[in-house]
């Protein structure tokens, strides 16, 4: 077994003049070896015993993706210390407050776009001794300094004596505590997921279970790098292969850092780019508006293009079989004057993509095979470190989240805890290596998740014959009809968003009520094409007009509609409400990781959902609709 730093110092020795991280500085992408980055991480290792870091002890992290993070995370564990990686989303004191103090922080790190943050809580964390801030800029407050200054700080300790280090260093086992990584808090106040070096260089190893990376390979991180999959599969894994990992640039809000990503992407050319559903719906939204601004015949031209690739390639493991081979000639054209361009223009070089997503829309998974670049869907949760199963080059099927990972033992439970057999689905619960401590100072939840070393994930799926897993959501937000049957709700609202383009958020209701109920927000763009056909009709006429649009849409999957067949009748909406603001971070309906906070929407709405079950509350709902639809208008 290998610690991360064990785990590092060999990738160093095998690797040493290899790039491991790329970053924008001066106008271009400068590469750091694996040997400079270790040394680096030696100075700022001592840095931190310097500062009087003691083995245990917890640093919090802030920052936007960059070098020095990676250096930063190496550096404390190097040292004995615990890396609590932190959201730059998390704009809330009461948020940050919380994680700095429950996981009794004596330092934080911290960029120059976020130390206002820290500033504005340092009287709320007594136990936060010191902020280091990895910018340098004028006005250095009490208890702060700079990330040169620990470097100096370092250079001087190990001259004085180098051997405080290597002892320390020596100390570090692959059991010891590595992260604490916070949920998102949607429910309750948030749990301290508990990873071990041990987790991390475990699931690594998984996570190549059937695939591989050269070392050539770069890939551009625009995932936050304290999210779990992009922690994993982007900056352990490519190093365990030797492989470089580059920062895009920062910018002071996320829509700049995409902007910047957007330039980045050409600069770098990725291999290899890590993404989730909400970043695969921009990138297809942004290529296919790409193709129409080249006009009518292009647009017709692409259309029929995906037609036959979606034909030609099926779920992936039978593509071209059959008949099929003899159109292989009329891809290959399609491929050669459309495809090849949309290529070029995410940098030339990229061969896949890694979806972390559970969720992702098969639609979607057909689109980017289509492309020649396939978004590889799979499966994980941070509590797994967070890699339970993956799609791969030589194995994949779409629509399902792909193989599990080796020496990962999976079974497929009831609300008893009880196996199922192959096929039918119950909640997906694993035991391996990988699996978390436990949750920090919350002993009730860990023994909520964790029985006898298995993690009971919360999440509904089931393995067919070949060993794939299929996520249909989460386990514990089921719905419940009025007899007592429970369907998941998140496949249904993933394809409600994907075939109606009038509705942008979905979250269905049904808490043992003889029907099922939805709040949605509508889609702005669609409704704005919509209205242009409108002419000079009144705003009352323009609101009907929506809402029958909205109704057509959903009507699809009814009885008669060309979706019909997709799901059960009784679990579609049968009254829905517009919700008056989009669900953002900003009112706590999304979590840092863009995912629906399901019971706040719930909570915030609950009045309109009652109204909804009372006699006559489709009327009622219609008129508060009405009211709701004022800002479509403009």
């Amino acid at each position: 077994m290998l610690s991360i730093i064990d785990y590092f110092e060999e990738k160093v020795g095998l690797f040493p003049d290899n790039p491991l991280v790329w970053e924008k500085t001066n106008g271009q992408f400068e590469p750091t070896s694996y040997k400079e980055i270790h040394d680096l991480v030696r100075k700022y290792a001592a840095g931190f015993m310097a500062l009087g870091l003691q083995k245990g002890d917890r640093v919090s992290l802030l920052s936007e993706g960059r070098r020095d993070w990676l250096i930063c995370e190496l550096a404390i564990l190097y040292a004995g210390g615990v890396n609590v990686p932190l959201s730059v989303k998390l704009e809330e004191a009461n948020d940050l407050v919380f994680r700095i103090n429950h996981s009794e922080s004596r330092f934080v790190v911290v960029s120059g776009f976020q130390v206002a943050k820290i500033r504005a809580i340092k009287d709320k964390t007594p136990a936060l001794e010191s902020v280091i801030v990895f910018d340098e800029f004028e006005g250095i407050e009490e208890r702060e300094l700079s990330w040169a200054e620990l470097l100096t700080k370092g250079v001087e300790f190990l001259d004085k004596d180098s051997q405080l280090l290597d002892s320390r260093r020596a100390e570090v086992k692959p059991n010891d505590l590595a992260n604490i990584s916070y949920t998102s808090g949607t429910t309750a106040d948030p749990k301290g997921i508990m990873l071990s070096h041990r987790n991390y260089t475990a699931n690594v190893e998984q996570a190549f279970s059937f695939i591989d990376i050269p070392s050539h390979f770069r890939t551009l991180v625009v995932l936050p790098w304290d999210h779990a999959f992009a922690h994993t599969a982007a900056l352990y894994a490519f190093m365990y292969r030797g492989a470089s990992i580059a920062a895009v640039k920062a910018g002071r809000t996320s829509n700049e850092t995409l902007k910047n990503f957007a330039a980045n992407i050409h600069e770098i050319k990725p291999h290899v780019l890590m993404s989730v559903p909400a970043l695969a719906k921009n990138f297809r939204k942004n290529i296919e508006k790409g193709v129409q601004s080249k006009g009518k015949f292009a647009w017709l031209l692409f259309r029929a293009a995906l037609a036959h690739a979606y034909w030609y390639n099926g779920t992936g493991d039978n593509k071209g079989k059959g008949l099929k081979r003899l159109t292989k000639p009329l891809g290959v054209l399609f491929d050669k004057i459309l495809f090849s361009s949309v290529r070029e223009g995410l940098g030339g070089e990229l061969k896949f993509f890694i979806g972390g997503g559970a969720l992702l829309d098969i639609e979607l998974q057909r689109f980017f095979y289509a492309l020649g670049i396939p978004m590889y869907q799979g499966y994980g949760l941070s509590e797994a470190a967070p890699i339970i199963s993956a799609n791969t080059p030589d194995h994949h099927k779409m629509g399902s989240s792909g193989r599990v990972v080796r020496n990962l033992e999976i079974k497929i439970c009831d609300e008893n805890g009880k196996e199922l057999p192959l096929g039918v689905s119950g909640e997906i619960v694993v035991r391996g290596e990988n699996v978390m401590l436990g949750y920090w100072k919350n002993p009730a939840a860990s023994v909520d998740a964790l029985k006898d070393g298995w993690l009971y994930t919360g999440d509904m799926g089931y393995l067919d014959k070949e060993g794939y897993l299929y996520v249909l959501g989460r386990y514990k937000s089921l719905l419940i009809s009025h007899d007592g049957e429970k369907y998941s709700p998140e496949g249904i609202e993933e394809a409600i968003v994907d075939h109606c383009k009038s509705i942008d958020q979905v979250v269905l209701y049904n808490n043992q009520c003889a029907y099922t109920t939805a709040i949605l927000v509508p889609n702005k763009d669609a409704v704005r094409t919509l209205l242009k056909h409108a002419g000079s009709k009144t705003d009352a006429e323009k609101k009907k007009i929506i809402l029958d649009q909205i109704q057509k849409e959903l009507a699809e999957f009814k009885k008669g509609g060309k979706l019909q067949d997709m799901f059960p009748q009784r679990w579609l909406p049968t009254v829905w409400f517009i919700a008056p603001e989009p669900f953002s971070e900003a009112n706590r309906m999304l979590n840092s990781t863009m995912k629906i906070v399901r019971r706040a929407v719930e909570e915030k709405y609950s009045g309109e959902i009652e109204i909804m079950y009372k006699p006559g509350g489709r009327e009622a709902i219609y008129e508060v609709n009405l009211g709701n639809l004022v800002e479509y208008l403009n």
